[in-house]
């Protein structure tokens, strides 16, 4: 009788462990959203050897352009200010992740601005003040933009935090906190002076930014997320004609977006969040 009883239990024991539920070890994720963006004010710099030009657009103001309120559905979707991310939740309890964050951004000075200008022009000293139009004409047409993109690309650590309180069965409420350091892939279109750049994509600096989500996720698989982002981006060699500009702008950026998860990896126990 002892005997059935010892074999009873351990056919029981080795039942239950296969029965035990499991996991894919890893989370695989990605998004695609929209954002609206209010920068810092910004000096440019820039530099025309060919033409004796050596000066600085002080304190400009910069604004977007999302695109997105202008009929969403009627241009294609990477027109306006788009963002995506591709993610990898990579430990056992999925609450680390490593990300590529990408925001398609527009910053142009702000037209019809009155502009400080100091520095050399055409070799001579120069230290006045002027509007910038783009509506002007010859010399007196100006405009400069990061419009197809001032485009901050992170690579970043993802921290999530997991609010139980607020979690139901089928649907679950993350914060994921993320920082990365990336580089700067800027369109670069201007005139300065009457004389247009070279429009074009080319690598521009450096930018680093931190970011807070938080993330809704229905039956672990489509998430709906906002995020608030904190961006300092620092351009440099950016093409204007016959030379170069610089500048560092501080950015903030709200981001709306739809994503969906993947299990991916090998299986292991499933981990009690």
């Amino acid at each position: 009788m002892k005997k059935i009883l010892l074999l009873s239990l351990f056919t029981i024991n080795l039942v239950v462990s296969f029965a035990q539920k499991t996991e894919r070890k890893g989370e695989f994720y990605f998004s695609w959203g929209y954002n609206k963006d209010y920068y810092t004010n910004s000096n440019i710099y820039v530099n025309q050897p060919a033409l004796r030009n050596n000066f600085n657009f002080k304190n400009t103001a910069l604004t977007d352009h999302p695109g997105w309120d202008e009929g969403l559905f009627q241009t294609a979707l990477s027109i306006p200010q788009y963002n995506y991310r591709f993610g990898y939740f990579f430990d056992k309890n999925k609450d680390w992740a490593f990300e590529i964050n990408f925001d398609h951004t527009k910053a142009l000075i702000k037209d019809n601005q009155m502009i400080h200008m100091v520095g050399t022009y055409n070799g001579a000293t120069i230290d006045s003040s002027f509007i910038f139009s783009k509506t002007g004409t010859g010399n007196s047409r100006n405009y400069y933009f990061l419009n197809n993109g001032a485009n901050f690309l992170l690579f970043n650590i993802v921290k999530r935090e997991r609010f139980k309180n607020l979690s139901t069965k089928n649907i679950t409420i993350d914060g994921l906190a993320k920082f990365g350091v990336g580089p700067l892939i800027p369109h670069v279109e201007n005139s300065l002076f009457g004389q247009k750049n070279d429009s074009k994509f080319q690598f521009g600096g450096w930018n680093t930014g931190a970011e807070y989500v938080v993330r809704s996720t229905f039956y672990k698989k489509l998430y709906l997320e906002f995020s608030g982002k904190l961006d300092y981006a620092m351009y440099y060699n950016l093409n204007v004609y016959q030379g170069n500009a610089r500048q560092n702008f501080g950015t903030l950026e709200f981001i709306l977006s739809f994503g969906y998860n993947i299990p991916m990896g090998p299986k292991i126990p499933a981990a009690t969040h």
